[in-house]
């Protein structure tokens, strides 16, 4: 049998605790105060921002949209950041992607100071956090993480396949997972008979953004699937990367889509910020 770990019951734990502390921080004359700068016009992104501000009203922190529009050039967006950096009203910062096309993330996110990078977006996050020097992770990453912990699913001495080598997730996961003594290994799109290696895994995590990429012969029987995956089908839902079909019944955990992951992701933005906060009191 193939049990759930649903993210729901941990995510609304922590959005109970930000919630406590956002109170106290508007008690005392600060009221938290997360910025999310836009340069898009994709409808799955602004649906994305519309959450995000959903659950930051919910849990009395202040969200601001800073629309740029879809046709904001580098340094638009980059003196944005800036101002917002400097800002002592804000608290936290996320630059939503995707940004305008010719645009990377890492091309702006230099901007976006350490102690409100609440994504772990700016460049200087990640190195610190390879350093093991204090700074946010990005938050899905970081969700793994947690909601193995909320599920008493232990890591030290396990070894985890990571599928996916981005920045935002597969890069600093990687690290997060090396901090617990896990063993990983980081699988990609060059990676040599993929199947091989992610089965011999106790935890697998697929963070590729490729629908039902891992199947049943991906999985060993009995282990773990985190499924990062958030791709949107023609009927308005949402599948993972993993083929959740055909690895259930084989796998001895699997995180829905949607469901787990995800909730998780954004209750810890809304943390991140409530922290950044607390910082600057």
């Amino acid at each position: 049998m193939t049990t759930s770990l649903s993210g729901k019951e941990l995510a609304s734990a922590l959005r109970q605790d930000v919630t406590a502390r956002a109170a106290r921080l508007t008690a005392g004359g600060t009221p938290p105060k997360l910025a999310v700068v836009v340069a898009t016009d994709d409808e799955g992104s602004a649906w994305y921002v519309r959450s995000i501000a959903r659950s930051a009203e919910k849990a009395g922190i202040v969200c601001d949209i800073v629309d740029l529009g879809a046709d904001a050039d580098r340094d638009a967006i980059a003196d944005r950041l800036a101002e917002l950096s400097r800002d002592r009203a804000v608290h936290g910062i996320i630059v939503q992607t995707p940004l305008p096309t010719g645009i990377s993330a890492a091309d702006v996110a230099g901007q976006v100071a350490v102690a409100k990078d609440v994504d772990g977006a700016n460049p200087a996050s990640l190195g610190r956090l390879v350093a093991g020097i204090p700074a946010f992770a990005p938050a899905t990453a970081e969700a793994v993480v947690a909601i193995l912990d909320h599920h008493h699913i232990g890591l030290e001495g396990v070894e985890v396949a990571v599928v996916g080598r981005s920045t935002v997730v597969g890069k600093p996961l990687a690290h997060l997972l090396l901090d617990r003594n896990a063993t990983v290994t980081v699988c990609h799109s060059r990676t040599t008979d993929l199947p091989a290696v992610t089965s011999r895994a106790d935890v697998v995590v697929a963070a590729v953004g490729r629908p039902s990429l891992i199947g049943a012969d991906h999985v060993r029987s009995g282990a773990v699937v985190v499924d990062v995956g958030t791709n949107p089908t023609d009927d308005g839902g949402l599948v993972g990367d993993v083929d959740a079909g055909a690895v259930t019944g084989k796998a001895s955990a699997l995180t829905p889509v949607p469901g787990g992951v995800g909730p998780v992701t954004t209750a810890l933005l809304l943390r991140h910020t409530v922290e950044a906060a607390e910082g600057q009191v």
